[in-house]
C-alpha cells in the first residue's frame, strides 16, 4: 500500500467512494479512509449516522435471529434422525404422534457451543474466500488479506489495508460486487460469533463463580440469616404467637387489645406482627428484580423480542444453555 503512487488511487467522493464511504459508517467500521471536510457534511454525518447505525444494528439483529432459526431447524433435523437411528422415536413418526418423545423434542433447543462451532467455520469460510480474492487483486500477501478480513468483519478498522482504493481494477464491477458482499456477509457472521461467544464467556464467569461458593460461605450466609431472624423474632415471641400467613396478623389478645385502645405497642410487638408481610415482600421483591417467576403467554412466545430487545434476548430465547443460573 505504501507504494502505491497518489495517480493510482481512485477519486475519494465518487458514486462508487461515497457508497463505500456510507457501508463503512452504517456498520461501524470506520476505515478513516473518506471522511467529510465540511461543516455542513459533519453535521449531516452525525445526523445520517444516528439512523444509519441504529437500522444497521436492528438488520444486524434480524439476521442474528433468522440465522439461528435456520441453524436450529437444520441441528432439530439431525437429532430427530439420531434418535429415530437409536429406536427413541418411530421412523414414521409426526407432530400428531402423540408420542412423549415427540412432546420432548418440540422444545427442544440446539446447544450454544455447537452454534458457535458452526459461526466459527462459517466466519472462517468467508474470511478464507475473500483473503483468496483480495490476495492477486490487491496485491497483498494472504496474511495480510487474512488480517484485513478480521479488521474489517469486527468493525475494528484500523484503516492501514483498505479494499478497493485503486483506480483501476481487473473486473473492476465484479471485484466491488464481490467487496460489498463479502464485507456484508463476513460482518454478520462475526457479529453473530461475538454474541455466541459473550454468552459462553458468561456461562463460564458463572460456572467459576458456582465453584468458588464454598460451603463455608454457605454455612455463614445461614448463620447470618438465622441471626438476623433471630432478632427480628426472639424464641420467646415466636412460641408465643400464632401467626397466619393467610391474614398475615398475630393472634393475641394482649396485642390486639393494646391495638383496639389505642396503646403504642412495644417495637417487639411490632416486628412479630408485621414479620409474615415484611417477609412476602421481601420475596416479591425479589422475584421482581431477578426476572422470577417469567410468565410467558403464547404470543410473547412466538414474539422473538419477548425476552428482551437485542442479541442476547434473541439467544436466550433460541439456544439452550442459556438460562439465568448458568
Amino acid at each position: 500500500v505504501a507504494g502505491i503512487r497518489v495517480d493510482d488511487i481512485r477519486p475519494r467522493w465518487d458514486f462508487t467512494g461515497a457508497f463505500y464511504f456510507v457501508g463503512t459508517v452504517v456498520s461501524t467500521i470506520g476505515f478513516g479512509m473518506t471522511t467529510p471536510a465540511t461543516v455542513g457534511g459533519k453535521i449531516f454525518l452525525i445526523f445520517y449516522g444516528l439512523i444509519g447505525c441504529a437500522g444497521t444494528i436492528l438488520f444486524f439483529n434480524l439476521f442474528l435471529e433468522r440465522l439461528i432459526t435456520v441453524i436450529a431447524y437444520v441441528m432439530k433435523s439431525c437429532h430427530e434422525r439420531q434418535l429415530r437411528r437409536k429406536g427413541v422415536l418411530p421412523h414414521n413418526g409426526r407432530r400428531g404422534s402423540g408420542t412423549s418423545e415427540v412432546d420432548s423434542l418440540a422444545g427442544w433447543k440446539p446447544s450454544v457451543y455447537y452454534v458457535m462451532l458452526i459461526l466459527c467455520v462459517a466466519s472462517l469460510i468467508i474470511s478464507c474466500c475473500a483473503s483468496a480474492m483480495y490476495t492477486p487483486i490487491e496485491g497483498w500477501s494472504y496474511f495480510d488479506s487474512l488480517y484485513f478480513c478480521f479488521v474489517a468483519f469486527s468493525t475494528i478498522g484500523f484503516g492501514d489495508l483498505v479494499s478497493s482504493q485503486n483506480i483501476r481494477y481487473e473486473s473492476q464491477g465484479l471485484y466491488r460486487f464481490g467487496n460489498f458482499v463479502f464485507i456484508l456477509m463476513g460482518v454478520c457472521c462475526i457479529y453473530s460469533l461475538f454474541n455466541v461467544i459473550s454468552i459462553v464467556i458468561k456461562q463460564s464467569i458463572n460456572w467459576i463463580l458456582r465453584k468458588l461458593a464454598c460451603k463455608c460461605c454457605h454455612r455463614c450466609q445461614r448463620r447470618l440469616f438465622r441471626s438476623r431472624r433471630n432478632v427480628v423474632m426472639p424464641g420467646n415471641v415466636r412460641s408465643r404467637r400464632n401467626i397466619s400467613i393467610e391474614t398475615d396478623v398475630v393472634n393475641e389478645s394482649d396485642t390486639d387489645g393494646r391495638r383496639l385502645s389505642g396503646e403504642m405497642i412495644s417495637m417487639k410487638d411490632f416486628l412479630a406482627s408485621n414479620k409474615v408481610s415484611l417477609a412476602i415482600m421481601q420475596k416479591q421483591l425479589s422475584e421482581s428484580a431477578n426476572g422470577y417467576p417469567r410468565q410467558m403467554s403464547s404470543n410473547s412466545k412466538q414474539n422473538g423480542f419477548s425476552g428482551g430487545v437485542g442479541a442476547l434476548a434473541i439467544m436466550n430465547n433460541r439456544l439452550a444453555e442459556t438460562s439465568v443460573d448458568r
